[in-house]
């Protein structure tokens, strides 16, 4: 049962995500307004205590905070972008998927109709919502996210990354270059163990500790890479290089695809030609930080 003593909030967007953070908001205790173009999405929702909104006008005026979690951007200006759509007032926080410029842009706007908004981006898939694992970040002015900070609490681990609106979506794509790389990484060892009979489930183990230990290294790569300074004290770029041509040469002999490791050593390559062979391995942040001009 809903608690009205708690602050309403209103879920637009029902796919399996919204239905996730407006069941979490249920569980919570929260009276909860949803809205979807296609209204049976709600059903199971209604019938564990939300409200269905007949109009999106109607959802938002239900209360103070409306979370949004469409397809895009474009539908976020879609539905809330015709003149009758009073926004005035209203605390949007938008979990949409998208750039850190549209999420900059939406705030303009959403300033331009008398909003305070909020970006968002969502670390969890929607079985982890509402639970600790779940780590909602967003960005924005931080009163607006300290008022529904109590609210967005029934969501998982939420977190205010700072004032500027693309802070959450940055942090989002930087996650993901981070879980691919680690997956990638996994299974090109994996394909090259394979060539021996080995399987996946015995190398994960193995696999699991070794990307542990190179978790416990970067706090100190960080420190480099913020002095702009990158002492060798472990091995140099040049060293490193070396043995990636040993990974090259030992994925091709077995006939395993070696596009990835080629890929890094090129970008090795480049930074060493550029004089910084005798430094640790973070001074590829250069290299990273550059555009592509291939």
């Amino acid at each position: 049962m809903n608690n009205t003593s708690l602050a309403p909030v209103t879920v637009i967007g029902l796919g399996l995500m919204g239905r996730a953070l407006a069941g979490a908001f249920l569980k919570a205790g929260h009276p909860t307004t949803v809205w979807n173009r296609t209204s049976s999405k709600a059903d199971r929702l209604v019938a564990a205590g939300a409200r269905s909104a007949p109009t999106v006008g109607d959802a938002l005026a239900a209360g103070p905070l409306t979370i949004l979690c469409l397809t895009d951007y474009d539908a976020v200006y879609e539905l809330l972008g015709p003149d009758e759509i009073d926004l005035t007032g209203t605390t949007l926080i938008n979990l949409t998927s998208g750039s850190s410029g549209q999420a900059r842009e939406a705030a303009e706007w959403a300033a331009g109709r008398g909003a305070h908004y909020l970006d968002g981006a969502i670390m969890a898939i929607p079985s982890g919502i509402g639970t600790a694992e779940a780590v909602i970040l967003h960005s924005g002015p931080q009163q607006a996210f300290e008022a529904h900070e109590p609210t967005l609490a029934a969501l998982g681990t939420v977190t205010h990354l700072g004032a500027d609106h693309g802070l959450a979506s940055l942090y989002d794509v930087a996650g993901l270059a981070m879980m691919w790389s680690v997956l990638n990484a996994w299974l090109q060892g994996t394909a090259l163990l394979r060539t021996a009979g080995v399987d996946a489930a015995t190398y994960a183990p193995f696999a699991r500790q070794i990307a542990a230990g190179v978790a416990d290294w970067l706090p100190g790569y960080a420190e480099q890479i913020d002095k702009g300074a990158f002492p060798a004290e472990v091995s140099a770029l040049e060293t490193d290089a070396r043995a990636m041509e040993h990974l090259i040469e030992e994925s091709e002999a077995v006939g395993v695809n070696a596009e990835l490791p080629r890929l890094i050593k090129a970008m090795a390559e480049r930074a060493i030609a550029a004089g910084h062979g005798g430094e640790q391995y973070p001074v590829l942040i250069e290299e990273f930080g550059k555009p592509h001009t291939g």
